[in-house]
């Protein structure tokens, strides 16, 4: 068992440059995967590989016409939608960073089956991810195939017990400012408040924490705030839900935000949280929007 994993680690290690659209896909310094273990390593380069090329290509296609239709299927009673045209009528070309509130496991994926199957505009998607589970465990890859097919990626380690781990982060870092930079129809999925939040009240948000500030900073793609209510964490009442009268779902998308004034400013941790706090305010407006729709109802 063990010889088969080296070489199939062998086997995804090979021609590690990889080109895609005359753009040099950056891979992690030798020093930087080395802290990985053989399923973390295994895991990353499985991922990695699914994320480039046509193996991209093929999951995006899965995406769009198999996995945005389940989630329509459980949920089209209760969904609302609105400013669907920020996102149509957004730059293809340049990669778009969206940035939401985040209530429940499900958010993103259904944030992105409405993208998918309310507009035209080509898609990639990308989650950047804990790497905890997804890719420290065999039934993580699995789970990430199907839940996302491959897009929950680049990983972090950053919560994991061993510090040295997070050495590989700084390439994580790196290569998600880089798939934030460049790139025909990248979408990334980020929530700035860094984990889920449990109030009962959804309009109660938590601090920003300067992740994706610091993204922002580096990368300066297109950023649209989102706002989402009415999903949560237990599936299967979520589906009965959608026959049986449960909560509306509600994914609110703003226009783009300019952040221009915070490009001018020095690249540190005060302007990433600076960044990140702007996106919540931004987040909120759309909150309001959604407090009145509901008082409507």
């Amino acid at each position: 068992m063990a010889e088969n994993a080296k070489l199939i680690f062998l086997f995804m290690a090979e021609n590690d440059l990889i080109k895609n659209r005359n753009v040099e896909i950056l891979t992690p310094a030798p020093e930087e995967i080395a802290v990985l273990d053989l399923t973390e390593k295994l895991g990353f380069r499985l991922a990695h590989r699914m994320n480039v090329g046509a193996w991209k290509n093929l999951w995006t296609f899965f995406q769009r016409h198999i996995g945005s239709l389940w989630i329509k299927i459980c949920t089209y009673n209760l969904m609302n939608v609105f400013g669907m045209e920020n996102i149509e009528n957004s730059d293809v070309e340049k990669p778009m960073l969206l940035v939401a509130n985040h209530r429940s496991f499900f958010d993103m994926y259904v944030v992105s089956s409405v993208i998918f199957r309310q507009t035209r505009r080509p898609v990639k998607l990308f989650f950047p991810v804990r790497a905890k589970f997804f890719y420290t465990n065999p039934v993580g890859w699995f789970v990430n195939f199907v839940m996302g097919w491959f897009s929950m990626y680049p990983p972090f380690f950053r919560e994991e017990k061993e510090a040295e781990k997070r050495e590989f982060d700084k390439y994580s870092l790196r290569r998600l400012v880089q798939i934030a930079s460049e790139g025909h129809a990248h979408i990334i999925g980020f929530h700035p408040e860094g984990k889920r939040n449990l109030n009962e009240n959804p309009y109660e948000l938590l601090p920003a924490q300067p992740g994706a500030g610091a993204v922002i900073r580096k990368a300066r793609p297109q950023v649209i705030p989102v706002f989402i209510a009415g999903l949560g964490n237990d599936l299967p009442k979520q589906v009965l839900g959608n026959w049986t009268g449960g909560e509306k779902v509600r994914i609110w998308f703003g226009e783009q935000i300019d952040l221009t004034e915070f490009y001018e400013k020095s690249d540190r941790l005060r302007t990433h949280k600076e960044i990140g706090d702007f996106l919540m305010l931004k987040i909120a407006e759309l909150g309001e929007k959604d407090k009145v729709f509901m008082n409507k109802i």
